[in-house]
């Protein structure tokens, strides 16, 4: 094999073995159907889930949740029109999304992880 051939093969295969490291190192989106009680327990805690229809972040949040994000404390913050925020929003000083407000007043911005609404909810994560 010429030398340039060899090269290139290493070169490919490094690109490739990068590729799928960086897959692997990408957070899970979690598709369970086993959230419902966990679902229930963060609205009961009196957390708030604020986002925009229009949010990809919300959207990767809710997936999350599979099948029991509808059983989630969402609130949407967004006007039809998507320009806009509706009131309780505004008057909840919420300025990006998603926000999961919780009971003892803290906040926390973006996509959070399971273990950590957990955490700030004391409801088990299955």
């Amino acid at each position: 094999m010429k030398s340039n051939t060899k090269l290139l093969i290493i070169f490919s295969l490094s690109i490739v073995l990068i590729f799928i490291g960086a897959i692997s190192a990408m957070p899970k989106v979690q598709n369970r159907t086993d959230l419902e009680p966990f679902a229930k327990c963060i609205t009961d805690s009196g957390a708030k889930f604020y986002g925009a229809y229009w949010c990809t972040h919300c959207q990767e949040q809710k997936k999350m949740f599979g099948t029991a994000k509808n059983l989630l404390p969402y609130v949407e913050c967004s006007t039809a029109d998507g320009k806009g925020q509706l009131p309780i929003c505004t008057e909840n000083n919420i300025s990006g999304y998603p926000t999961w407000g919780f009971k003892d007043g803290s906040t926390l911005s973006g996509a959070v992880t399971l273990e950590l609404l957990a955490e700030k909810t004391s409801c088990s994560l299955p």
